[in-house]
């Protein structure tokens, strides 16, 4: 369905994942987040002000996938 609406697999690919990585630290779900609280001991509030910056970039590199999509099949292309 990707290739057919002219789109490269390998790019909605790594657009998903960082899409899904991005899910599990942010709210409502944020079960990384959870599992980190409870095994640390460190209040929610903490983490989830510990996870912003990592969260802006995921949210950068989306941006930039969606901008250069060039840069999610460079690696590829140079292995294979």
């Amino acid at each position: 369905m990707i290739t057919a609406l002219g789109f490269d697999p390998i790019w909605f690919g790594v657009i998903c994942v960082v899409m899904m990585e991005a899910g599990q630290i942010t709210p409502p779900i944020g079960v990384n987040v959870f599992a980190i609280s409870t095994s640390s001991g460190v209040p929610m509030y903490t983490v989830f002000r510990g996870i912003f910056p990592f969260f802006l970039c995921m949210m950068l590199l989306v941006v930039l996938l969606l901008f250069f999509p060039g840069m999610a099949t460079w690696l590829p292309s140079v292995l294979f």
